[in-house]
């Protein structure tokens, strides 16, 4: 199915979507469009939506599983404002954003749909969901020029941090259950990124509500979505792997010729599985098992 616009794709499903959990794939350029989409239908997602420049090509058998929807840039302010109106057509949808490239792992997503998880979530009195956007790079630039390979993927085993988020309207004192969470390549090559964008925490996942809004830094105006655990036990995190900030310092001609490699020490393959990431800590089961 295709659609010309989010307004026309609105119109169409969205009694059929109801409750349900909707992944929105926002594409900015023609890597890996087609293993993105392939894995959150394998994570059964009831719809996943494509979002994407009518001139980008996607596999006829990806077609047939996924909604296209034309967008001609699906990236910065127009995405917000794109996630922005899914939210407001949708209340009471849990809906999931990424870019292509970027893969969405969860603790045992090897055996469990993503319904099940987030039937867990909701039973936990839990709207949102945090996660970590994880780094995935090419182990090396010779065959794989702009550093994305899935076959070839490593990841940093190591030098992940978190710092208090400070509370503008208290004086600045860490905001209660928010942190900022660093590492990865943004950190190991900040000089190359601005400042704002080196968090690698993201509210991928939330449940559509009257009046709420997704803000640039990939937050939520309501601070409760924004909290990564509830106040009486942790609660589930989930992990996006994503090769999106290797391409950005590999194609980008401010930084694509000081780096030589992203290699290094406390670089380890990437497995693809749910396993790996919670040993590195890089995800939370909390009470589900």
């Amino acid at each position: 199915m295709q659609y010309s616009s989010i307004d026309a794709y609105l119109d169409a499903e969205k009694e059929k979507i109801g409750k349900g959990a909707i992944a929105l794939i926002f594409v900015e350029d023609e890597v890996e469009i087609d293993s993105t989409l392939r894995h959150h239908v394998d994570l059964g997602f009831k719809q996943v939506v494509a979002i994407m420049p009518p001139a980008f090509k996607m596999a006829y058998d990806v077609s047939e599983d996924v909604i296209r929807v034309d967008f001609d840039h699906p990236t910065g302010g127009a995405m917000i404002a794109a996630v922005n109106q899914v939210n407001d057509a949708l209340p009471g949808a849990w809906v999931y954003y990424c870019f292509n490239a970027e893969y969405l792992l969860y603790p045992f997503c090897e055996s469990r749909k993503i319904g099940e998880m987030l039937a867990f979530h909701t039973e936990e009195r839990r709207d949102a969901m945090l996660t970590y956007v994880v780094d995935l790079y090419a182990d090396q630039f010779g065959q794989f020029p702009n550093a994305v390979s899935l076959e070839n993927a490593m990841i940093d085993k190591t030098g992940y941090y978190a710092l208090g988020r400070p509370d503008p309207d208290n004086h600045g004192h860490p905001k209660s259950r928010q942190l900022n969470f660093y590492g990865g390549l943004r950190w190991r090559f900040e000089e190359h990124i601005r400042e704002a964008r080196r968090k690698i925490d993201r509210i991928s996942i939330f449940r559509a509500k009257e009046d709420l809004q997704l803000r640039d830094d990939f937050t939520f105006n309501d601070e409760e979505y924004n909290t990564y655990a509830c106040e009486w036990h942790n609660n589930l995190t989930a992990t996006v792997c994503s090769f999106r900030t290797a391409k950005a310092l590999k194609t980008n001609a401010g930084s694509t010729y000081d780096i030589k490699h992203f290699k290094w020490h406390n670089s380890v393959p990437f497995e693809w599985h749910s396993r790996q990431l919670l040993d590195l800590g890089l995800m939370e089961p909390g009470q589900w098992f």
